[in-house]
């Protein structure tokens, strides 16, 4: 017995000289997953949905960033295939032949979508509202209000898309009709900024970050004369200026109605990160992401972005009355016509 006993402890002491000295470090779960229990790894791929995901560089990019690269440490519920577009263009085309699953766009472009495509795609959420700026070089003491613009030179991005027919319709509102009050040059948004920093410009139009972007490298020389978003809340009492949404593609949501839901709570959770991180590691974070050219201009950028996420009704209620402002102005700028409810996808579990 004592010889058993022996060779027992033996074994025991062997094993345990085998074994780790030291703890296997934990891994901490990203702060855009609410597992039900602490993992200590990402989760299986295996078992994920592939979604193709398409945002736009500018505010839908800055939103999405904690998802990217949560997305790119295997901690998102789906697997994301993230393209960072240059334009809305772009997505639409991917949109229509299946390249892209769900995708970021501007409100207007996603209602002509929508029409021209027979329903192809939904609107599953918006994720900003206004986003522009007319910023002046120096100080114009003259302009006190949106009706000062006549008879002045306004170097525009956005011809065509909501930029256009949120001006027109700010104009309109406060007296001017954009083709005979104004001047405006249409540009990319790289060639307004050379021409506002070359000095042949005073006045532009601008979404940030690249309205921020503009003021820090001209050294605060240029700075925002008017908040358009606040000239639409003079003007609009039964609407917001809701400029940019998520869409899905209608047969992608039918047939992953569970990886949508998932999506979007990630999305808000990244939404939200962003927002409360601006001065911190969501600055950093964005830059990383090489949606902004620095963490400085992100830390700046953020608050200006107007981030936001709604769905459902809210959603639907918004977005309703600021088609209806565009519809005043021209039809043209929503397809024709405004959504029906078909529109809207409101299937979505947001927690």
């Amino acid at each position: 017995m004592k010889k058993l006993l022996a060779l027992a402890l033996l074994c025991a002491l062997v094993l345990t000289a085998c074994g780790p000295k030291t703890p296997a470090p934990t891994v901490e779960p990203s702060p855009s997953v609410s597992p039900t229990a602490e993992p200590t790894a990402p989760p299986t791929q295996e078992a994920k949905e592939t979604v193709k995901l398409a945002v736009l560089a500018g505010p839908t990019g800055v939103g999405a960033a904690k998802l990217m690269a949560d997305s790119a440490e295997g901690w998102t519920a789906n697997r994301y295939e993230v393209t960072v577009a240059a334009d809305n263009q772009q997505v639409t085309a991917g949109l229509l032949n299946g390249d892209f699953d769900i995708a970021a766009l501007a409100t207007n472009v996603a209602s002509n979508l929508y029409h021209k495509s027979d329903g192809a795609i939904q609107i599953a959420c918006i994720n900003t509202l206004g986003t522009l700026y007319i910023l002046n070089k120096g100080i114009d003491d003259t302009l006190n209000s949106m009706a000062d613009l006549k008879g002045k030179t306004i170097y525009a991005f956005g011809q065509g898309a909501n930029p256009e027919y949120v001006l027109r319709y700010l104009l309109a509102e406060n007296g001017l009709d954009m083709d005979k009050d104004v001047t405006v040059v249409w540009q990319a948004a790289d060639e307004v900024t050379a021409t506002m920093l070359t000095g042949k410009g005073e006045l532009c139009m601008l979404p940030v970050p690249a309205a921020t972007a503009l003021s820090v490298k001209s050294e605060g020389n240029i700075q925002p004369a008017f908040d358009l978003s606040e000239e639409w809340d003079m003007v609009s009492e039964d609407s917001r200026l809701a400029m940019g949404c998520i869409v899905v593609r209608t047969a992608f949501a039918e047939e992953h109605p569970e990886a949508v839901s998932q999506f979007l709570n990630e999305y808000a959770q990244s939404i939200d990160y962003v927002k409360t991180n601006a001065d911190g590691p969501a600055a950093q974070l964005v830059a990383d992401q090489g949606l902004t050219p620095s963490a400085a201009i992100a830390a700046k950028a953020i608050p200006q972005c107007n981030l936001t996420f709604l769905t459902g009704e809210d959603m639907r209620d918004t977005i309703q009355g600021y088609f209806s402002a565009l519809f005043s102005i021209d039809p043209a700028a929503i397809g024709g016509s405004i959504p029906d409810d078909a529109f809207y996808f409101m299937d979505a579990v947001v927690e």
